[in-house]
């Protein structure tokens, strides 16, 4: 009774803030409604026992790709009433795929079509070390080369970002590590306080004089 509560609580908010995302004007709101749809989408995967598709979620989806459209929206200046002026042009269009949709994840919860097919028997084993046995085993090595692609693309951007201007000091690690202390350093000899004081009176009685 508690799973089944916590289902339709997290079911009504995730579709009430997929549907806030279409029809919110703010761009900002509509960001913000989708963290809380992906935040509602990781409570339901929890409750099926998948706590680490429910983490992934988290971590990359809010923690990483929502907050970036977050931040570009608040930065660039986007004109939303331009991107918006073709929306009655295509409304008809998004509602007849939109429609197809509804019906075949209808069909898909309601129809017969799985009707004889067996749920399967939850294991004792927990999904994180079932993925990870079948990720490093089976697929390891389609997983180091699409670790090496995503290195490959960090590397790009970064190469393809880093423009040398005219005018901007840049750290010369060569420089730092050949300098020798006698060219940074001076070491000065301060006169004591008695000194000091004995200079200034001598000091004073010259400008009487």
């Amino acid at each position: 009774m508690i799973e089944a509560l916590f289902f339709y609580l997290f079911a009504g908010v995730m579709l009430a803030s997929g549907f806030m995302v279409v029809v919110s004007r703010n761009p900002v709101y509509s960001v913000l409604f989708l963290i809380l749809a992906f935040f509602n989408a990781a409570g339901m995967f929890v409750l099926i026992g998948a706590e680490f598709l429910a983490m992934l979620l988290v971590v990359v989806y809010v923690g990483a790709v929502a907050v970036l459209f977050l931040f570009v929206v608040m930065m660039l200046d986007i004109n939303f009433a331009e991107m918006r002026a073709g929306f009655q042009k295509y409304l008809p269009l998004g509602l007849i795929v939109g429609g197809i949709l509804v019906f075949e994840l209808v069909a898909a919860m309601y129809g017969d079509a799985f009707s004889k097919a067996s749920l399967p028997v939850a294991s004792e084993i927990p999904n994180t070390t079932q993925l990870g046995g079948v990720l490093y085993t089976k697929y390891a090595f389609l997983f180091q080369i699409s670790g090496l692609i995503l290195l490959v693309a960090m590397i790009g951007a970064i190469s393809l970002t880093m423009r040398k201007r005219v005018g901007v000091r840049r750290q010369s690690i060569a420089d730092q590590n050949s300098r020798r202390r006698e060219d940074v350093m001076e070491i000065v000899k301060m006169p004591s306080g008695k000194t000091k004081a004995k200079d200034d009176a001598a000091a004073g009685s010259v400008d009487d004089k």
